[in-house]
C-alpha cells in the first residue's frame, strides 16, 4: 500500500479538524446559500428549496438560509394554490426564523397572510392574539396586531350597519341626505352586532394604550433633523397607529349606530364628538406620514441630481 506523505498526512488532519469544528460545513452552507439566492432570483424555486434545505443540513444555525428557505416555499404556494403543503412548511419556517428574532415583521405578516389565504380564521385569530401579548416586540408591532383583529369586529358590525333596512336614507330640506339606524330585523342580528362593537372596541382600546409618546407628538418633530435610516424607522412606527386611529374612529361611529338604534341620543351625540377627535387624530398622524414620504423623496431627488453633475 502507498506510504502517504508528510504533507498528505497534514492534509487529511486539517480537514479531520475543519470537519470537527463544523468550518467545513459553515463554507459549503454559504455556497449553497449563494446558489440558492440566485435560483430564487430566476424563480427557479423548487432548485432553491433543495439548495436552502443542503445549507441547513451542513449548518443549522444558517439564520439566512432559514429565511430564504420560508420565502422560497411561501413562493411555489403562491405559483400554485393547490400546493397547501407548500403553504404549511412556509409557516413551519417562518415561525423558526421569529424564534430567533421575535421582531421580524416580515415573517409575522407572511405566516398571517398564509393562514388568511389558507381560510384558517381560527388560527389566525390566535396568531395575532399571540403576537399582540408578546412583550417581547416593541409596541408599535403589538398595536398593529390589536388593530389588525379589532378590523375583523368593525367588519362584523359594518356588514350589519351599512345594509338596508337596518341603514335607511332621509332627504333633509336643503337636498342632503343624512341617514337614520334602526335595529336589525332579526335579534340574533342585533346581539351579534353589539357583540362585533364591544369586542373591537376593547380590542382598539388595547392598541391606543401603546400608543407611544412618539406617535402622541409626530407632529412637533422636526423630520428635517433626521437621518434617511431613522426617518424611514419612524414612518413605518406612526403608519401603524395611523391605522389604529382609523379603526378607532370607525368603531365610535359604529357605536354612536348602534346608540341611535336604542333610542340613547345623548350616548350618540358623546360618540360622534370622540369619532371627531380620533379622526383629527387619523388626519394629524396621515399627515406627517405625507410630509416624511415628501422628505424622503426631496432627499432621493437630491442625490440623483448629484450624481447626474459628478
Amino acid at each position: 500500500m502507498m506510504k502517504m506523505s508528510r504533507l498528505g498526512i497534514l492534509v487529511l488532519i486539517i480537514l479531520t479538524l475543519l470537519a470537527s469544528t463544523g468550518c467545513v460545513g459553515r463554507v459549503i452552507a454559504r455556497k449553497d446559500i449563494v446558489d440558492g439566492a440566485k435560483a430564487y432570483k430566476d424563480r427557479k424555486f423548487d432548485e432553491a428549496e433543495v439548495l436552502f434545505r443542503k445549507a441547513l443540513t451542513w449548518d443549522p444555525t444558517q439564520k439566512t438560509a432559514e429565511v430564504f428557505l420560508a420565502r422560497t416555499l411561501h413562493s411555489q404556494f403562491a405559483g400554485d394554490r393547490t400546493k397547501t403543503d407548500k403553504a404549511e412548511a412556509a409557516i413551519a419556517a417562518y415561525k423558526k426564523v421569529l424564534i430567533d428574532d421575535p421582531k421580524d415583521e416580515g415573517s409575522f405578516k407572511a405566516v398571517a397572510n398564509l393562514l388568511d389565504t389558507l381560510k384558517k380564521p381560527d388560527d389566525l385569530k390566535l396568531w395575532l392574539e399571540k403576537r399582540s401579548e408578546d412583550t417581547a416586540v416593541p409596541p408599535e408591532q403589538r398595536a398593529e396586531a390589536f388593530t389588525l383583529l379589532a378590523a375583523k369586529d368593525y367588519s362584523c358590525a359594518n356588514d350589519i350597519t351599512d345594509q338596508e333596512p337596518v341603514k335607511k336614507t332621509v332627504e333633509k330640506t336643503a337636498g342632503k341626505a343624512e341617514f337614520v339606524f334602526t335595529k336589525p330585523v332579526l335579534p340574533a342580528d342585533y346581539e351579534k352586532l353589539k357583540g362585533c362593537i364591544a369586542r373591537g372596541t376593547e380590542l382598539i382600546n388595547k392598541a391606543l394604550a401603546l400608543e407611544t409618546d412618539e406617535a402622541k407628538n409626530a407632529k412637533a418633530k422636526d423630520i428635517k433633523a433626521l437621518s434617511d435610516l431613522e426617518l424611514g424607522a419612524l414612518g413605518a412606527r406612526l403608519k401603524k397607529f395611523e391605522s389604529t386611529r382609523s379603526y378607532e374612529t370607525s368603531l365610535l361611529v359604529q357605536n354612536a349606530r348602534l346608540s341611535e338604534m336604542d333610542g340613547k341620543t345623548p350616548d350618540k351625540e358623546s360618540f360622534k364628538q370622540k369619532s371627531d377627535e380620533a379622526k383629527a387624530k387619523f388626519v394629524e398622524l396621515a399627515e406627517v406620514g405625507k410630509n416624511i414620504v415628501t422628505e424622503q423623496e426631496a432627499r432621493q431627488k437630491a442625490k440623483d441630481d448629484a450624481e447626474k453633475d459628478k
